[in-house]
């Protein structure tokens, strides 16, 4: 006997309509490329979005087709969200800081028809050459000279259009965006996300242990947009009605603080360099931040220093959390269970040092090398796999063996699960240290180094030793003016650690190389330091 109840398929177009109609005069603001300050509200981007797939369709884009976007987090970019895929097409979100090579591969692979470009882009786009066409998204007044041919003006098509279109009725489970994981062996993989995992992720992402939004809230992703959907967050604050604050291209201490403090932004996300820097900024300038209540921080790992300088200084809560592109990102968000409200603030920091549990929806598990369950204790370590309505159940052309018979999906992340259901991430599988056999956290003593008040960042890798196979080696970047030395630092870990975990020796560097994702590069200082001759 089947239910009598409506069978509304979940679509993308739905959550833009829901904000337009219930919270219409709600503000979108975006730092321009151009410079000025952009506003406007749902109903306005509701409307462009319209004209914007009766361009698309004007220039002979259907559903299935791949639209490639290059562009920062602004309101144009926004419309693409909604206007490519809403329309029936994909929506393809590039990540610019990709190797020139890695991006043509991308843009071929996917087969992208169209390719929309912030004004940024441009000179990239004449690099890699690609055969789709090229919209450039600014005015005619701020079209750029280019060599390529056939370019297109954003403003220019959307002005030729009117909003009179409906969206029309998709399978929820037809395409909706894709996006490339860099986080593989081998080329770039396509990661392609559905209306229906995209809607049931944004939902998930409003839940009160997860991200908690609401109207009342003001969203500002610094995440960019081509990394993973911006987190999910212009879908999940759009879900809701909150007011979104799009930061454009820059991410620098000054940038941001201006933004968050001028339109009284209310919960931000980015990675930990990100809020690094950021940190920096108010310390030098004894600034403060009176409207921001919670922080999401992911992509690698949290220090706990930061989750304590957050709250104590500045009364910002932080949200560790962990996914990846696979997962659409979201995997787990750290939130306290029942019972945890009489926590001590040294216990609460070293739970916020975890990378959180899941919300309904997400499944997890940790296995050994043969891929037995290992045990929810805290200690047993193994590799994570996942499951569950926003897991990729394949890559994109079926390249890559990641899912094993069950369905289990593959995540390359060494973790502990303790018996409330926390996951501490302790490595990646390929960047873990395997010292005489045993597991050896380059994570845990990342974040230790980076809690000395002399330290801006800091990278462990292994290197190797004649007798134990390998031995961390400690890299840091000092902070402005700081003088810390190597004792200084490696007596920081006693009583923190096993006195075998403790690096044997620590390199003082002016940076450390980072992914397109601004993670820090390991394969490179592994590369770099694979004949480093450690202390006797």
């Amino acid at each position: 006997m089947r239910g009598l109840m409506m069978d509304k398929p979940l679509l993308i177009s739905s959550i833009l309509e829901y904000a337009a109609r219930y919270h219409g005069a709600t503000e979108i603001v975006s730092l321009t490329v151009e410079g000025p300050i952009h506003r406007y509200d749902y109903a306005g981007a509701q409307s462009r979005a319209k004209k914007l797939a009766r361009a698309l369709a004007a220039l002979g884009i259907g559903e299935g087709d791949r639209v490639g976007t290059l562009a920062w987090n602004g309101f144009r970019h926004y419309e693409l969200y909604f206007g490519v895929s809403s329309m029936g097409a994909v929506c393809h979100m590039i990540n610019p800081r990709l190797f020139s090579a890695q991006i043509s591969y991308i843009v071929e692979h996917a087969g992208d028809s169209l390719i929309f470009a912030d004004t940024t882009f441009v000179p990239l786009l004449e690099e890699i050459g690609p055969s789709a066409r090229v919209v450039v998204m600014t005015d005619e007044d701020r079209m750029p000279k280019t060599s390529l041919p056939g370019v297109h003006c954003y403003e220019t098509l959307l002005a030729s259009q009117n909003d009179d279109y409906e969206w029309p009725l998709l399978d929820e489970n037809a395409a909706s965006s894709m996006c490339y994981s860099s986080g593989t062996t081998g080329n770039p993989k396509g990661v392609l996300f559905s209306h229906r995992s995209t809607v049931l992720h944004a939902w998930g992402a409003t839940m009160p242990d997860m991200l908690g939004l609401g109207a009342r809230d003001t969203v500002m992703p610094v995440v960019p947009m081509f990394h993973v959907n911006a987190w999910g967050l212009p879908y999940a604050a759009t879900m809701v009605g909150a007011k979104l604050v799009l930061p454009g291209a820059k991410a620098d201490g000054e940038s941001l603080h201006r933004l968050i403090e001028g339109e009284r932004v209310t919960l931000s996300g980015g990675v930990p360099t990100v809020w690094l820097g950021f940190l920096d900024y108010l310390e030098r300038t004894g600034k403060t931040v009176e409207t921001l209540e919670r922080c999401v921080i992911g992509g690698s790992a949290t220090p706990r220093a930061m989750s304590a300088e957050f709250g104590e200084k500045h009364g910002v809560r932080v949200l560790h959390a962990w996914g990846m592109t696979e997962m659409s990102p979201l995997g787990t968000v750290n939130a306290a269970k029942n019972g945890m409200d009489d926590e001590t603030a040294e216990r609460r920091y070293d739970r916020l040092a975890k990378q959180g549990r899941p919300c309904f929806g997400v499944d997890m598990k940790i296995v050994d090398d043969d891929g037995r369950t290992l045990p929810w204790d805290g200690k047993a370590f193994g590799e994570v796999k996942v499951r569950g309505l926003w897991v990729c159940s394949d890559y994109y052309g079926g390249e890559g063996d990641s899912h094993d018979d069950e369905g289990w999906f593959s995540t390359g992340d060494v973790a502990t699960i303790d018996a409330d259901g926390y996951l501490t991430v302790t490595d990646r599988s390929k960047d873990v240290i395997k010292s005489g056999g045993e597991w050896i956290s380059s994570i845990d003593l990342e974040n230790i180094a980076v809690g000395h008040p002399g330290v801006f960042e800091a990278a462990v890798v292994g290197v190797r030793h004649p007798k134990w196979d390998e031995r961390p080696l400690l890299l840091v970047v000092r902070n402005e003016g700081s003088e810390v030395t190597a004792e200084e630092l490696l007596s920081n870990y006693e009583g923190k650690v096993a006195r075998w975990w403790v690096p044997d020796d620590v390199v003082f560097v002016d940076e450390l190389p980072h992914t397109a994702t601004g993670k820090l590069l390991k394969r490179e200082l592994r590369k770099r330091y694979a004949d480093y001759e450690l202390p006797s």
